[in-house]
């Protein structure tokens, strides 16, 4: 892995890393243009037809009965689905402490009262009541990789807060190519009750449950990672149904002071190596001497890795070490390259954390290594990639509900506001808004 100092070297790397994205997605648009366009359309023979043309699988039921489901999860691994059950507990005990209510106000007191409360109070005694009423999503579609990359922790992290928010319908899309069925994934839809699952993937999945088919509803969210078809596809139908984000290649960034283990930074920054060709994995330090050896500690471990040849990519064109003056520049420049995953191995971790604005999810200390968090910690593992941690958050409970304002005025409370209603309306040019206003001070 490369050792940058210069200021030069630096600003050089960090535009590679905010560009690495784009010339893959350069011709797919338009591929996936047709697909979606095929799907809302012609529907579940769309579906049909590009599963038999991608996954080379020719199927008549897009659907996973419950039936299969439970076949398909018997044949896993006890002890490894008593980890997966151990590690949804966690994620659901976290998520829980998510959970916003729906509130209001009284007059100008503006002190939050449950919705449920200011509801049951006589509505004649306050001249104002103002709110928010929380509803969840009734249907949301979730998106889970499968095949050879399958991953039922992406079962959990996406369900799982849709659950704790109240989303009525859960309808899931895993492929299934050349009819690989992973027992894990379908361990981990049986535990948590799911039972609409389709077996397809995709920008077609991405289209059918954003216009919906015969046999596909269409959903109101859809959620979950997939590779760059599936990301465009939820780009191009973003308006037509909310998405959580566009996922980009992971990414991890570390910064570490000299009291930091090298054994462990090379086996973190590895970690997210190994996931694609384009994931990128950066070190931000103030030591020389650490630098040096982390960067031998990496060819010693990534000799190795089972997917060296993708972690070797990956660092050759998308990881560096950089050596700052100080932590605190270490920490500016992590707020620009805004982290999916960001650790931070110094002395006092917690001291730094003031200093951070921007990344996905952010762990402390040397026993806080990122997989933790892939897996069983309990904050969820769907993260901002790509530098939009500058203004994305982690995916939650609250991406699964939508929020209304409420209001309620009296007589008394309406002619407090009347003169300020009206003024506006006039310099605004809007003579009906205060023509409401008129007509309700008007004696008959």
């Amino acid at each position: 892995m490369q050792i940058l100092s210069k200021s030069s070297e630096i600003n050089a790397f960090l535009a590679l890393i905010k560009e690495r994205t784009s010339g893959g997605s350069r011709g797919v648009e338009g591929k996936v243009k047709k697909i979606l366009s095929d799907v809302k359309r012609d529907g579940d023979s769309a579906v049909i037809n590009y599963t038999e043309k991608f996954d080379a699988l020719k199927i008549k039921d897009i659907r996973i009965t419950p039936a299969e489901i439970r076949r398909h999860a018997k044949r896993a691994d006890g002890k490894i689905v008593r980890s997966l059950e151990r590690s949804a507990k966690r994620i659901r005990s976290f998520h829980m402490m998510q959970k916003e209510e729906s509130w209001l106000v009284r007059d100008a007191k503006y002190k939050k009262i449950p919705l449920r409360q200011g509801l049951s109070a006589k509505r004649g005694c306050h001249r104002t009541l103002l709110g928010q009423m929380l509803t969840p999503l009734k249907r949301v579609g979730v998106y889970v990789p499968g095949g050879k990359a399958s991953y039922p922790s992406t079962v959990l992290m996406s369900v799982i807060p849709a659950q704790v928010a109240g989303v009525a319908e859960i309808a899931l899309t895993v492929p299934t190519p050349r009819n690989e069925v992973n027992p894990y994934v379908m361990a981990a839809i049986n535990m948590l009750g799911v039972t609409e699952v389709y077996r397809m993937g995709g920008a077609q999945a991405v289209g059918a449950m954003a216009y919906g088919t015969r046999t596909i509803p269409r959903v109101d969210k859809i959620v979950g990672p997939g590779n760059i078809f599936v990301a465009m596809a939820k780009k191009l139908v973003f308006g037509e149904v909310d998405i959580d984000m566009i996922a980009g290649p992971s990414e991890v960034l570390i910064i570490a002071d000299k009291t930091a283990n090298p054994r462990f930074i090379a086996a973190d920054l590895l970690s997210q190596a190994e996931h694609d060709e384009l994931a990128s994995a950066i070190l931000i330090t103030d030591s020389g001497p650490l630098a040096a050896a982390v960067q031998k500690e990496l060819r010693i471990q990534l000799s190795g890795l089972e997917r060296k040849w993708i972690a070797e990519r990956s660092i050759d064109n998308y990881g560096a070490i950089i050596v700052t003056t100080d932590l605190r520049k270490a920490a500016r420049l992590s707020n620009e390259i805004a982290p999916e995953h960001l650790e931070i191995l110094t002395l006092d971790a917690f001291a730094l954390l003031s200093h951070i604005r921007n990344a996905g999810a952010i762990f402390l200390g040397p026993w806080t290594p990122e997989p933790l968090g892939d897996y069983a910690a309990g904050p969820n593992h769907t993260l901002p990639t790509g530098g939009t941690a500058r203004f994305f958050s982690p995916l939650g409970v609250y991406d699964f509900v939508k929020r209304s304002s409420l209001l309620s005025f009296s007589r008394d409370g309406f002619m407090q506001l009347a003169k300020t209603v009206m003024t506006v309306s006039e310099i605004e040019g809007l003579n009906a808004h205060g023509n409401t206003i008129k007509v309700r001070l008007e004696k008959k």
